[in-house]
């Protein structure tokens, strides 16, 4: 059986009503000063939404909706190949040189072969080279690499083969290499194709 709700009776009534005048609140809530921000005027703003259309954007990972079909031709490496960036590189020597060394046409005035040697045994091995070459007056040299041979076992992530293929143009752009190197570009497939590049040095001072 449901109890029926008790009401206050004229005495707690009055007794409850004494207390309340004699309190006074914790925080007191006042008009803001004039000038000062509100707390919702203050917070930051979300950036506008830029104008440039979304297939205007670079936009490394394409979008993808459940249920798409995956393209299985889309390359897996978002960073161009190395060949490709070399090739993208702005032309710092002669226009007509480098596009007859592209072709090759230019015949290097020396060679240097690292094809089969560990990055300890390379490194100062072109150091030396190319020093000497720019000592010398040389202009044109050529680095050969070797192109990589396969891995026979599957790396847990992705492993790019032909290391000395790949470090050869780091070790270019680095001091004290960087100061004698006017261009690098893969050499032509007569002068050795992936596994070789093309290296025009400044002229000595």
């Amino acid at each position: 059986m449901a109890r029926k709700p008790r009401h206050l009776s004229p005495e707690e009534r009055a007794l409850w009503d004494s207390v309340a005048r004699q309190a006074a609140p914790m925080h007191k809530r006042g008009k803001p000063a004039l000038g000062a921000e509100s707390p919702s005027s203050s917070a930051p703003k979300a950036p506008a939404p830029p104008d440039t259309a979304p297939s205007e954007r670079f936009d490394p990972l394409p979008r993808f909706q459940v249920g798409q079909k995956a393209d299985p031709k889309r390359p897996d490496d978002l960073l161009p190949g190395l060949r490709d960036r070399l090739r993208a590189a702005p032309v710092a020597m002669d226009a007509k040189a480098h596009g007859r060394m592209t072709r090759g046409k230019l015949k290097p005035e020396a060679r240097l072969d690292l094809h089969g040697m560990t990055l300890s045994e390379a490194h100062p091995e072109l150091v030396a080279f190319i020093l000497s070459s720019q000592a010398m007056g040389r202009r044109l040299v050529l680095v050969i690499t070797g192109k990589g041979r396969e891995r026979d076992y599957e790396a847990p992530m992705p492993v790019r083969h032909g290391v000395l293929r790949h470090q050869v143009p780091q070790w270019l752009g680095l001091s004290p290499l960087r100061e004698a190197v006017l261009q690098i570009t893969p050499a032509h497939i007569r002068h050795g194709g992936e596994g070789a590049y093309y290296v025009y040095l400044r002229r000595a001072r």
